[in-house]
Parts: structure tokens; C-alpha cells; sequence
């Protein structure tokens, strides 16, 4: 095996008679046992502890919010207490998610409240103190995340992301304990709470091990309770929220285009405009009935059918493909979620490329460090003039400009904003005398397309593969879906292919189905891999089959190394409580601690560790300390679980029977 493995020194497993080399060689070797899958049914799992309520928790790149429903009364979903703050032009059931710390980096506030407060503090004050937004997506971009990883305050200074994310939980569970305490007349205990994490279904396993590691460390759950928090995905959650959809809580864009008149566009909006006034009426109930019958929708779908959700959030695109799976309309994943990070602040980048290109990158980087509030408000005004944005708007969008951008920028460049417009060639964006940049509606709309070009790219992508035919429905969810731009979009790439879905409160979709999903996380039976995992083995060598520079001779004895022994491939499906079973055998009696490299690639079929898509992702760690037997040799058989949202080890000790602690860490490098 190849030198950075050392770690593995003093590990074997066999599974002849013969002993494995590697103990004698002092080489990372392990021979596998016979490798096998197990598929254990899920009702077997014995109950864990009774929880009398579930919150789950929408974690956004742009906002956040939790909603919970009681076990005893699973079809009545509560969203937040309304908040306070607010933007004109936003609908505020969920908050910023943006976090304030004081200049000696404790917790502020979060949301509106973090916002408004930095905000109204002076310049110089504001310079001191750290202001974070849209940091989630830096656990999407980060390459080797650890728990080390930074973020860059407004200010430019460096926080740590554990603490960061920490915060933000610790805030939600605080909050969530106090409505439920007053709801119920005293003091709710978090034992009694299951928690629920929303993550993208893109996300990589050190993601989500990220958010479970804040989880730990903000007191929501702890270590010794893991099962208190469950990790769900994004689209996952949408899709169990879509099966209950009544007819009245949805727009179907796939009504034929000259029904009643109305041209498809009309009908859009007008469905669209119907339903954010119904969302606007039940707003003052924050109670969601989810009927316990199956929607209407749903009972069109017969076993075998399959939907797409495209799940459209603030920094990530989600598509997951399902298939229904009667009588019980269990849900089966049918190709590996897929996506990218194509959510709604790329239209905000595009508008700070725009800035750049008419006042110069230079002023833009100064004028974000210098007058930090000043460019949040900007991005504000900017925002809400992005809701306006529709394919069929004819007459311009004004941003205000705060007045500090426009004095900052005569001090830095010594002439005025106006003459910046005047001078550079953009001419689809004006100046107008009350102080606001005027943007043509091509102009706004060119901001948008780059973004939904991507997920009209992916979207055609996906509808190409095989797996992905006669799709019935398609589910758009998530903030961005409220976008008429994107939904217009989608209609002319599918040209009637399927018919297209849009919840009504559809930027509260993920939440209401995570808490769903916390009611009966066992919804969804089988899962695909994305990725193909396993371990670094020894094999017997064979002539013809292994290359020869894998060859090592050891007492006589041909092996070939390095060989990838797969414990799932990537986009085969897995079954929720299916087990993948290996065994290990400590090189030592005295060993306390076997830890084995696990390794993933993006191909479904690799032969060996040292091929190019291979890289190490994580570390697999048994704890043998305290389960010494008198056995002549020490056989611990692990047991990995891949069918859930996160991937999980048991292992247990074959002589005498004891558990041996399991883990498996996707974030230490």
C-alpha cells in the first residue's frame, strides 16, 4: 500500500488460515473477510426513546427558520412565532440567516435583530464588531473541510465555522424551548425534543458530519444521544411534504396553455398571485393541518411512478428523482441526488459584477470593508427589487442607493455616481434624480441568467438519463421557486414532458417535510450511494488478472495490494437498515485502537486505492480497549449502515460478544 497509510500499520484481518503478511511486514495491509450485505428489515430497529414533540430546523444559506409538531398530534405543524423585523416586500415567516458577535466574539443576536442592530451602529463602531451572512455555503465549497475551517466576517476578519454554526443552533433551540414552555404552560425539556437538521442532499458526508459536530457543540444534542438529531435531506423533506399537498394548497403550472384564455404566463401569475394570498390569510394561523389522507395529486400516482423534486434554495440546487412505492407510498430514491451550488446569491453576484463593472472592483472592495452596514442595506434594497423581477415586465426596477455609497464613492473617486454611470458602457442601467440606479427589465433579467442557466443545464441533464423517464410530476421548492423567471424557465426546457408543481408557501416546503420526516424518518426506503466507499486490501495474487507492479511475496505467499475493497458502489441503491458487514482482526492481543482508512471515488466500478478518482475521505476507528479475550484470535465484525442520511458503524466483538465503540470520521484529515 502506499506510504501515507502508516496510520493502518498494525492491522491485519485474515480470512484463510494462513496469516495475513502484513503482520510481519509491518505493511498496511488488510485481507478481507468475506465480504457480505445484509438487508435487515426496518421494523426490527427496537424503539428508541419516545420524544413528545419533533423540531426540525431549516438551516438556509439566506434564511432560516424550524417549525415542530406534536407526537401526539402529528397532523398539526407550527411554524415560528412570527418574527420581529421584517423587509419590505419579503414575506417573513423565516429570518436572515445572519449572525451578529460583539467585538470580543461573543453572541449578539441573529436574524433581523443581528441586521438591524449592525445596521444602526456608527462606522467606526461597526468596524469592530463581526457580521456574518450567507456562510453556509462555504461547508458546500470548502474542498477539505474540518472542524478547523474559517469564515470571513464583514469586516474581513477570520471566525471560526464550528462556532458560528454553533451559535445559530444554540439560538434555534433556545427559542424553539421557550415557544413550547409557553405553549404548554412550563418548562419544556430538551430530552423530550427530537431534532431535525435540514442539509442539501448535494452535500458530501464531512457536511453533514460538520452539522452534527455544531449540533454537539451548541448543546442541541449530545454525543451520547446521537439519535436525539437527525440529519435530513432538503429535497427528501420536500417530497414527503408534496405526497400530502390538497389541490388548494398548490399552483399546477401544467394546465394546458390556452385554457380559460390565459395565456400560460397569465396563468402563472395569476396562480402565483392567488397563492400568496392565501399564504398571506393563513399567515396569522401558524398552524399547518396536514390532512392525514394522501393529496389529491398523490392519488393520481400509481406504484411505479416516478417525480422529480427540484428543490431551489438561497446557495444550492437540489434534484432528487423518487418513485412511489405502494400501498404505504414508501418513496424510493431512483438516481443519486444531483445538483450544484446554483441557489438565488447568484443573481446577487451577478448584481455585485454589475457594481464592479460601473464603479471599478476597487471601490466595491473598499467601500464592503469600510462601510460594511451601508453594503448589507444595499444588498437589501436589491433584493427585494430581485422578487420583481418577471419575464413579461415591462417598465424598469429602482434600487436605492444608500446615501453613504454615494458620498463614500465622490470621496474616493472625486467625481460623482452619476458620472460613473455616464462614463461606463453599461446602458441598460440609469441614473435617476432621486438617487437610485434604474435597471431596464433586461437588465435584471440577464442577473438571472446565468444562474438558471445552470439548472436548466442540470435539469436537461438529468431528464436524459434513462432512469429519469416518464416523469410524472416535477416539484419545484424552496425560495428561489417563487422566482417567475425560473418557473418560466423550467416550463419551456420541459414543454409539457411533466406536469410542474408549486406548493403554495413554498419557501416553508422543507420545513414542514422535515418535521414529517421526523415523525417517520423509515418513510423513505431506499437510497442511492453517490459515491462508491470501501477500504485498501490484500488479495491473493492472480496471474493474468492483477498487474504485476501490485505484486508483494511474502513467506511464499503472492499477494496484491492496494486492491479496493467496496462496501457500496456509488448509485446503487440501498436499503434503509441494510448492513455491510467486514471483520477485522487486531494485529496486537494488546492493540486498544484499529483505525482503517476508508476511501471514496466518484466511479461506480474501481479495482484499486491508488487509482486516480480514489481519494482517502475518512477514517473508520474500533475501540478494542476493554474486550481483551482469551480467544487464540480476536475477530471484530463491523457492521456499516449506508441506506440512511448519514453513514453509520456498529461493531462487535465475535468471541465474547460485547459491543466495541464505532465510528467513522469524514472530517479529520
Amino acid at each position: 500500500m502506499t506510504e501515507k497509510d502508516t496510520a493502518t500499520d498494525n492491522l491485519i484481518t485474515d480470512a484463510m488460515a494462513n496469516p495475513s503478511p502484513a503482520k510481519s511486514l509491518g505493511d498496511p495491509g488488510i485481507t478481507p473477510l468475506s465480504p457480505s450485505h445484509t438487508q435487515e428489515d426496518s421494523d426490527q430497529v427496537p424503539p428508541g426513546p419516545s420524544y413528545v414533540v419533533v423540531v426540525a430546523i431549516d438551516f438556509g444559506t439566506t434564511s432560516s427558520g424550524y417549525a415542530y409538531a406534536f407526537t401526539k398530534e402529528p397532523e398539526c405543524i407550527h411554524t415560528m412565532r412570527r418574527w420581529e423585523g421584517g423587509d419590505p416586500g419579503v414575506s417573513n415567516q423565516k429570518t436572515p440567516t445572519t449572525i451578529l458577535l460583539t467585538p470580543d466574539r461573543k453572541f449578539h443576536s441573529f436574524g433581523y435583530a443581528a441586521r438591524d442592530f449592525y445596521h444602526d451602529l456608527d462606522p467606526s463602531e461597526s468596524k469592530q464588531w463581526l457580521y456574518l451572512e450567507k456562510f453556509k455555503m462555504k461547508l458546500h465549497t470548502t474542498a477539505n473541510l474540518s472542524i478547523n475551517t474559517d469564515l470571513h466576517a464583514a469586516n474581513g476578519k477570520r471566525v471560526k465555522a464550528l462556532d458560528i454554526f454553533a451559535y445559530a443552533l444554540a439560538f434555534f433551540k433556545e427559542q424553539a424551548l421557550k415557544e413550547l414552555s409557553d405553549q404548554t404552560g412550563g418548562e419544556f425539556l430538551n430530552s423530550d425534543v427530537r431534532w431535525v437538521i435540514t442539509v442539501p442532499a448535494i452535500w458530501k458526508m464531512p457536511a453533514k458530519q460538520f452539522m452534527r459536530e455544531a449540533a454537539y457543540k451548541s448543546g442541541l444534542v449530545s454525543r451520547d444521544v446521537p439519535e436525539q438529531l437527525i440529519i435530513a435531506l432538503e429535497p427528501e423533506a420536500a417530497s414527503i411534504y408534496c405526497r400530502k399537498l390538497r389541490l388548494h394548497q398548490m399552483v399546477d403550472l401544467g394546465t394546458p396553455p390556452t385554457q380559460n384564455g390565459f395565456s400560460p404566463t397569465e396563468n402563472l401569475g395569476s396562480g402565483m398571485t392567488q397563492a400568496k394570498e392565501n399564504v398571506r390569510r393563513n399567515r396569522q394561523s401558524r398552524t399547518f393541518l396536514v390532512e392525514n389522507v394522501v393529496g389529491e395529486l398523490w392519488a393520481e400516482l400509481e406504484e411505479g411512478d416516478r417525480y422529480v423534486v427540484v428543490d431551489c434554495g438561497g446557495g444550492t440546487v437540489d434534484l432528487t428523482v423518487h418513485q412511489i412505492r405502494l400501498p404505504e407510498g414508501h418513496l424510493k430514491e431512483l438516481h443519486k441526488a444531483s445538483g450544484g451550488p446554483y441557489g438565488s446569491i447568484g443573481i446577487d453576484y451577478e448584481f455585485e459584477k454589475l457594481l464592479c463593472k460601473i464603479f471599478g472592483q476597487d471601490f466595491i472592495d473598499q467601500f464592503k470593508i469600510k462601510r460594511p452596514a451601508a453594503w448589507v442595506d444595499l444588498m437589501i434594497a436589491f433584493e427585494s427589487r430581485k422578487r420583481a423581477a418577471a419575464p413579461d415586465r415591462t417598465n424598469p426596477l429602482n434600487i436605492n442607493l444608500p446615501f453613504s455609497f454615494i458620498d463614500y464613492y465622490k470621496k474616493f473617486r472625486g467625481h460623482s455616481v452619476e458620472h460613473a454611470l455616464r462614463k461606463s458602457n453599461v446602458d441598460f442601467v440609469k441614473w435617476s434624480s432621486q438617487g437610485m440606479l434604474r435597471m431596464s427589465p433586461d437588465a435584471m433579467n440577464s442577473l438571472f441568467k446565468p444562474t438558471i442557466d445552470h439548472i436548466i443545464q442540470h435539469l436537461t441533464e438529468l431528464f436524459e438519463k434513462p432512469e429519469v423517464c416518464d416523469i410524472k410530476f416535477l416539484f419545484l421548492v424552496g425560495g428561489f421557486a417563487e422566482s417567475s423567471l425560473l418557473q418560466h424557465a423550467v416550463q419551456n426546457m420541459l414543454q409539457g414532458r411533466s406536469r410542474i408543481i408549486i406548493p403554495h408557501d413554498v419557501g416553508l416546503t422543507i420545513l414542514k417535510g422535515a418535521v414529517l420526516f421526523g415523525l417517520d424518518p423509515s418513510v423513505i426506503k431506499v437510497r442511492r450511494s453517490p459515491l462508491t466507499y470501501g477500504v485498501g486490501v490484500l488479495n491473493r495474487f492472480v496471474e493474468g488478472k492483477h498487474p504485476p507492479d501490485k505484486l508483494l511475496v511474502k513467506d511464499g505467499t503472492r499477494w496484491c495490494t492496494d486492491v479496493f475493497d467496496v462496501f457500496i458502489a456509488a448509485d446503487k441503491s440501498v436499503a434503509l437498515g441494510e448492513l455491510v458487514k467486514r471483520s477485522y482482526t487486531p494485529a496486537k492481543p494488546s492493540q486498544q485502537v484499529i483505525v482503517i482508512h476508508v476511501y471514496c471515488s466518484e466511479k461506480e466500478s474501481v479495482s484499486f486505492i491508488s487509482e486516480a478518482s480514489v481519494r482517502k475521505c475518512g477514517t473508520l476507528r474500533l475501540d478494542v480497549s476493554g474486550t481483551e479475550s482469551t480467544a487464540p484470535r480476536r475477530e471484530i465484525q463491523t457492521l456499516m449502515q449506508f441506506g440512511d442520511t448519514e453513514i453509520r458503524a456498529m461493531a462487535v466483538d465475535v468471541s465474547t460478544g460485547r459491543t466495541v465503540k464505532a465510528s467513522i470520521d469524514f472530517l479529520s484529515h
